[in-house]
């Protein structure tokens, strides 16, 4: 079950990353935004994407949404800073360009949230019957 999940998640990330990328691409390319707050945009509609997906295909959650929610912003608000650190260090303090950073950052941000939603934003009410 946790292969299949995370093989699952991966693939929830996948089109998330599409709509986190593409934002954060025509931030910088077309808005002259800072690849560092650029991203940080492209997150917040990236976690959109993943939040409605991870819920319903990854953990097949019974969660309600004024419990999930609530964990899942908690849990996306680290990644959120992970995210934006790394995208600082790497590239405006390293000088990595900015694509290769963000895949770099993706990377740390997809095993944070995994762990976390697994356990704790989707993972199974105590008591409850499954």
């Amino acid at each position: 079950m946790l292969l299949r999940q995370f093989i699952t998640f991966s693939g929830v990330g996948v089109v998330a990353a599409v709509a986190h990328y593409g934002v954060l691409i025509l931030l910088v390319e077309m808005g002259g935004l800072s690849p560092v707050i650029a991203t940080l945009w492209g997150f917040i509609a990236g976690a959109i994407v993943s939040y409605l997906l991870n819920r319903r295909f990854t953990f097949r959650s019974d969660r309600p949404h004024r419990s999930a929610v609530p964990r899942f912003l908690a849990v996306t608000a680290g990644g959120f800073v992970l995210n934006g650190c790394a995208m600082w260090l790497l590239n405006e303090q390293w000088g990595v360009p900015y694509l290769i950073a963000q895949v770099i950052a993706t990377a740390v941000v997809l095993f944070w949230n995994f762990t976390a939603n697994r356990l704790w934003t989707f993972g199974a009410i105590p008591g409850a019957p499954r």
